[in-house]
This record gives structure tokens, C-alpha cells and sequence, in this order.
């Protein structure tokens, strides 16, 4: 079992997400995860779903996402040509014994503390999902008041589309 993007670029209408989220409870395909948003043109919506399962299990998603009205194309990502990232907001309790240690492991990981008041920081990172869990894994030990995560964004390097 293996984690597999699968990248879906459809016409830009309203409840086509819902159509895809219902393909996959119809199915009983599990999301990893999700994200989504308008395309580099309005009228193309562009989503890059996360799902666990092997290779003939990802070629049935494929093919069912494919047969909606609304999709343009689904395509299985190369985990060799793409470029990953993800999102994570996490806040932190913190306090004037733990703020400057909680703020150099931030610096090790290149994220940013984008709020900080008395009793918390909250910390943006973008990168790579072992990256992601691996701060989370660090913050851990000072308390972690809450966590929101966008899931994976991806593209292929170069020009291929």
C-alpha cells in the first residue's frame, strides 16, 4: 500500500466537488486527502486527491473519476517529476521559559511564527509531508493547541501538463 496523487482538472461549475467526494463514498474509496481550487484559468478547477492503495486500486479511481461530465482529464502522478507541498498552521502553547527554544527549532525548519501572544505562537510551514510531521513531532512536546493541514499540492516539474 503506498500513497498515490492523483491530479483531476475539470470545468469550473458549481457542486463539482461534491460530485467527486460522492463518486468516492459511492465506492467506497477513502480520501487521504483533498485540495482544490481554480486553475491558472477561471474556468478550470483543478484538484490533487491523496489516496492510499496499490496500483490496480488507483487505476479503478482514475478510470471512475474520468467518467464524470465535468472532468477534462485525471492523471496519476509520477512521484519521480512532481513537486509536492503542503501547508500546515500549528499553534503551540508557549511561554517565556519554552518561546526562544520553540523559536529555533522553527528556524531549523524554515518555517514562520506569523502570531504570537502570551500563552501561544502559531507557526506556517510549507514543505513536504514527512516535513510537516516531522515539526509537528517536535512541537508535540510543548503542547499543541491545534494543527490544520491543507494536504498535498502538486505539479510535474518542467513543461509537461
Amino acid at each position: 500500500m503506498k500513497k498515490y496523487q492523483i491530479l483531476v482538472i475539470m470545468r469550473n461549475r458549481p457542486g463539482i466537488l461534491s460530485k467527486v467526494s460522492g463518486l468516492f463514498s459511492k465506492r467506497g474509496f477513502n480520501i487521504d486527502g483533498i485540495t482544490c481550487g481554480v486553475s491558472e484559468k477561471k474556468e478550470y478547477f483543478r484538484m490533487t486527491i491523496t489516496v492510499i492503495g496499490d496500483e490496480s486500486f488507483v487505476e479503478q479511481v482514475r478510470k471512475q473519476v474520468g467518467k464524470l461530465i465535468d472532468v477534462i482529464k485525471v492523471q496519476i502522478l509520477d512521484e519521480k517529476n512532481v513537486v509536492k507541498r503542503e501547508l500546515a498552521l500549528i499553534k503551540v502553547k508557549s511561554n517565556s521559559e519554552t518561546r526562544l527554544e520553540i523559536i529555533k527549532i522553527v528556524e531549523i525548519y524554515r518555517a514562520k511564527i506569523i502570531d504570537i501572544s502570551h500563552e501561544a505562537l502559531i507557526i506556517e510551514l510549507t514543505g513536504d509531508s514527512n516535513k510537516v510531521e516531522g515539526l509537528i513531532g517536535v512541537m508535540d512536546k510543548f503542547g499543541i493547541l491545534e494543527a490544520a493541514r491543507t494536504g498535498i499540492s502538486a505539479m510535474h516539474r518542467g513543461i509537461k501538463l
